[in-house]
């Protein structure tokens, strides 16, 4: 956890609560007492009216509140449909993060909007038809992010297997399958993977700085309707800046 998302959960403790023990909070939040002890300090420093004294408790001087946010009920309904879409089509920790965000949000708004946002009718239901995936697609996200290599096996659509590091870009969902755009070190190009074809996953410690020709800005600028060549390539047909690793695309892109 953050240290910005731990201070902000420890205001919401003492928000439900009149009195808050240090062992509670570091229990809660999976961190020692000494730590609490800190970030209650930093909160003070910071303005917060926090009363109390070690080994009795701490608790929100009488009429302190955080300022409510405010959003329109169109805004809320973006934010709830998108976290719901994040939750029934992306990996178990990226739905759990976007449960978290959605639970934050209901702390800090009005209640007329709380009850708006807890009964909006905007459903993402799960793909039943969606590829498994054969690897922790967290760790992809982290790869991406840290700008680590990555390392796999690939099968394309004749089942036919090759090895593969590469230099993972960018992730996209295009419904049943989630693709991986990465500059490939056996093909020297960029490529695109359907992360359903992938088997041996594994993230290197080996990590990659941002090279002319290389990067996500360069892959997106070779072909602008990137959008419309990932789609292809999810269905096995490669445009012409999102090539497919399949051996489907165009005369002469090769697998």
């Amino acid at each position: 956890m953050r240290r910005a998302d731990r201070l902000f959960e420890i205001i919401q403790f003492m928000r439900r609560k009149e009195l808050v023990r240090a062992r509670d909070l570091s229990q809660a939040l999976e961190v020692s007492e000494r730590t609490i002890y800190r970030d209650i300090q930093d909160l003070t420093a910071s303005g917060v009216p926090i009363e109390g004294e070690a080994g009795v408790g701490y608790m929100l001087k009488a009429g302190f509140d955080l300022p409510p946010l405010m959003f329109t009920e169109q805004e809320i309904e973006a934010l709830v449909l998108g976290a719901r879409i994040v939750e029934s089509w992306a990996d178990a920790k990226l739905a759990e993060a976007a449960s978290n965000v959605i639970a934050k949000v209901e702390a800090v708004i009005p209640e007329r909007l709380r009850s708006y946002m807890a009964n909006t009718a905007l459903l993402a239901p799960p793909h039943h038809y969606m590829e498994p995936i054969k690897f922790d697609s967290a760790e992809l996200r982290r790869a991406v992010r840290s700008h680590l290599k990555v390392h796999f096996s690939y099968r394309d659509a004749l089942g036919e297997a090759t090895v593969r590091t590469v230099r993972p870009l960018c992730l996209a969902y295009f419904g049943p399958v989630w693709l991986l755009s990465a500059w490939c070190e056996l093909r020297e190009d960029f490529r695109t993977f359907r992360l359903d074809r992938i088997d041996d996953f594994e993230v290197t410690a080996e990590r990659f700085r941002p090279e002319p020709g290389k990067t996500l800005a360069d892959f997106l600028k070779r072909d602008q309707t990137w959008t419309r060549g990932a789609g292809r390539a999810a269905s096995g047909e490669a445009g012409a800046g999102c090539k497919a690793a399949d051996g489907a695309g165009a005369a002469g892109a090769g697998p």
